[in-house]
């Protein structure tokens, strides 16, 4: 099959985007420093921090291979005309209509998830097993494997309904396809931390002792609602250690990895809690909800451009995919290929915006605690646990990091 202009600039545009980040992966293992920078010296030994290089190195080489096996499958299923075929085969099955439409983007999701399966299970089982991270069972994993396949189908499947029905029956389509969207997001990120998370892990009230009262008192004078301070069952899947912030109003809930809990001092843990405090008070969680409902709003008024029957761009697409019928099921898909580049500088924006916010955090945790040390320390030794890449290649950073290296972090904590 011939590529019309458009496909074939669609093309050379997600290759060169792929030779981009195989050139920045390549500059980021050139940037590994044997040497234990100075500011770790005493708290990494030189055996750790080979094996940490050895992890990042794995985990790029990983990278390349799953970025390869992802673009593989795309031009060999896009080349070969899968996208027009696999229309029409759920067109004559279910009729022209949203079952189909839900048949199509099913099948390229279920099939799209089982290409990856293997590499998943080899990440886990074998990169993560040899680095001494991961504690996943097989029967763990296909139970996750299970849960979220069961989540996608019961959330996932009426949403979809809803956006197909809207842009085939309602005026001004993309409007009420965004607020659809915004609501259910919405609605999801309230009931996650009762209903959703509990699905795959266990959490545990923190016990009473020094640790969660200084936790109380620091956020009483931070002035934040809190409203659960819970210790997480990470350690059944993974010895990394991480904490993080959920919920809106009376569910906001602040959540320990278990493995964080056994590592920190409670001065530690009290500044990295403060850290994530940071973010609430600083508005960077209202913020950032507010670009992506802006931002949602742009895509589903572009995609009501390119999935709009009268218009030439939206006949040429779906002539560069070989779809004879313009549809919005198949203009999901189409429009999510077409906006990957646009998507690449999306994420890179919104990485520098997410690293000043990390920095702004940082500072608020300084100032409210009064010992930014604490939270070096604490950084330290995550970064120690979790074997993560101490001098990343700026060009790594700029792309893909939405935290700061933790060597800056530190410094920037030091002029405190």
């Amino acid at each position: 099959m011939e590529l019309n202009p458009l496909g074939l600039a669609i093309l050379i545009i997600l290759l060169l985007l792929w030779n981009l980040d195989f050139v920045v992966t390549l500059l980021n293992l050139r940037a590994l420093r044997p040497e234990v920078p100075a500011e770790f010296e005493g708290i990494l030994d030189p055996a750790e921090h080979a094996k940490s290089l050895d992890y990042t190195r794995a985990s790029a080489r990983f990278g390349i291979i799953e970025s390869l096996v992802s673009l593989f499958a795309l031009l060999v299923f896009w080349l070969a005309g899968g996208f027009g075929w696999l229309d029409q085969f759920c067109r004559g099955w279910l009729g022209d209509g949203i079952p189909a439409g839900l048949a199509f983007l099913g099948i390229l999701f279920l099939a799209n998830h089982l290409i990856h399966l293997p590499l998943s299970i080899y990440s886990t089982f074998v990169i993560e097993e040899r680095f001494g991270f991961n504690r996943m069972t097989p029967k763990l994993f296909i139970a996750d494997e299970i849960k979220g396949l069961l989540l996608a189908t019961i959330l996932g499947l009426p949403l979809l309904a809803g956006v197909l029905w809207i842009f085939r029956s309602v005026p001004n389509a993309w409007l009420w396809a965004w607020l659809l969207f915004t609501t259910v997001q919405l609605l999801l990120t309230w009931l996650a931390p009762s209903l959703i998370l509990p699905l795959f892990n266990k959490f545990e009230p923190m016990e009473d002792g020094e640790t969660r009262r200084e936790i109380e008192t620091m956020a009483d004078q931070c002035g934040f609602p809190l409203g659960e301070i819970s210790v997480m069952d990470g350690s059944k899947r993974s010895t990394k250690a991480n904490a993080y912030f959920t919920g809106f109003g009376k569910t906001k809930k602040i959540a320990l990895y278990d493995t964080l809990v056994e590592e920190q001092t409670t001065d530690e843990l009290v500044g990295v809690l403060a850290h994530e405090i940071g973010h609430f008070k600083c508005r960077h969680i209202l913020q950032r909800i507010g670009m992506a409902i802006v931002q949602t709003a742009v895509l589903f008024f572009l995609l009501g451009k390119v999935i709009d029957p009268g218009s030439a761009f939206a006949r040429g697409l779906f002539d560069a995919f070989f779809v004879a019928e313009i549809s919005p099921h198949v203009g999901l898909v189409l429009f999510a290929i077409l906006f990957t580049p646009v998507s690449r500088i999306l994420g890179v924006l919104g990485n520098v915006w997410s690293r000043k916010h990390e920095f702004e955090a940082d500072a608020y945790a300084a100032k409210v605690t009064g010992k930014p040390e604490s939270l070096i320390s604490a950084l330290k030794k995550l970064s120690v646990k979790n074997l993560s890449n101490l001098t990343p290649h700026p060009a790594r950073v700029f792309l893909d990091h939405s935290h700061p290296p933790v060597l800056v972090r530190i410094a920037a904590l030091r002029t405190l």
